[in-house]
């Protein structure tokens, strides 16, 4: 049995949890907390402050584990101990608040950074009536035309699992 380890990362708020909740067919082992800050609660009443883990099974041969890393910089020391043994990681985006792009393209290149792997980029909240067009937001995140930008709503376990198939695709193909 061959076992993936792939990392869902990205700013506070942008759906990681969610992401890993709608699709593992286990019970996410979550490390989140009330959050106490009031302009962080605004967003959210909790936040992980560990990791998130989830587990898939595409077939009898193929496992995915999926690891949620904390969105907050206070927890940043843990991206890079979540990041060992990945094969590819995927960055969340939260399609409505244009104000954590920045953040978002600093995750991405830290992570890039961590290992030579192969990365997607998920534009969540794509079901939004203000989220932002993906080429806009293309653009603003300045993303290369090669690098896989999907639309996705964490909720949704159908944009999901494209995601993380467009992910394995390129973890495969980098294996052959």
């Amino acid at each position: 049995m061959q076992t993936v380890k792939m990392v869902v990362t990205g700013p506070f708020g942008a759906g990681k949890t969610e992401f890993i909740q709608s699709v593992s067919e286990i019970d996410v082992v979550s490390t989140e907390r009330k959050i106490s800050n009031k302009a962080e609660a605004a967003v959210k009443e909790a936040t992980t402050v560990a990791m998130d883990f989830g587990r898939i099974t595409v077939d009898e041969d193929l496992v995915l584990y999926l690891f949620g890393t904390p969105g907050q910089k206070r927890f940043d020391f843990m991206w890079e101990i979540l990041s060992e043994g990945m094969l590819g990681f995927i960055v969340m985006v939260d399609s409505t608040r244009p104000e954590t792009f920045r953040e978002a393209r600093s995750i991405l290149e830290t992570f890039r950074a961590y290992a030579p792997t192969p990365y997607v980029v998920a534009a969540n909240k794509q079901d939004m009536e203000d989220a932002w067009d993906m080429e806009d937001m293309r653009h603003a995140l300045r993303l290369d035309d090669k690098v896989k930008f999907l639309p996705c709503v964490a909720t949704d376990k159908n944009t999901v699992k494209t995601v993380l198939l467009e992910l394995l695709y390129s973890i495969l193909a980098e294996m052959e």
